[in-house]
């Protein structure tokens, strides 16, 4: 089981939905409603452990958006690019060790784009990813 924290920045003040999955079908449910709700340059920072389900979480959000490929780990390659109504960027900081090699891999265009970006990891480079996001922090029960 994983728990979903969802935390997103309103006006001056944080709020937090708790959601609670019993699988990885039902993560990836969750997942395809945040996929059927994205706009043109929303961004989306998955903090998790190894194994929490960040990736299948990400699945969901490209099923929601119409993308019939699969959103497998994009670790080796830091980014894969799906496509359905939208494009999705599903960006893996996870072998990256420095704030630097997050810089000068030039994301920019992915997000301050007109698609949607996952960034997993995302708790290595916090301090240089848009302030205008959604923070998914997922742990185990």
């Amino acid at each position: 089981m994983g728990a979903f924290y969802y935390q997103m920045k309103l006006s001056q003040s944080i709020s937090c939905l708790e959601l609670i999955s019993r699988s990885p079908e039902q993560t990836q449910k969750f997942g395809a409603g945040i996929g059927k709700l994205c706009l043109p340059g929303d961004v989306f920072l998955l903090v998790g452990s190894l194994g929490a389900g960040k990736t299948c979480l990400t699945q969901g959000i490209a099923w929601g958006l119409g993308s019939k490929e699969y959103a497998a780990s994009p670790s080796f390659v830091v980014v894969r690019e799906l496509y359905g109504r939208l494009p999705l960027y599903h960006i893996d900081l996870y072998r990256l060790d420095h704030i630097e090699e997050i810089v000068e891999l030039g994301l920019d265009d992915y997000l301050y784009g007109n698609g949607v970006c996952v960034v997993e990891w995302a708790e290595k480079g916090l301090s240089v990813l848009p302030v205008e996001h959604l923070l998914i922090q997922i742990s185990y029960l």
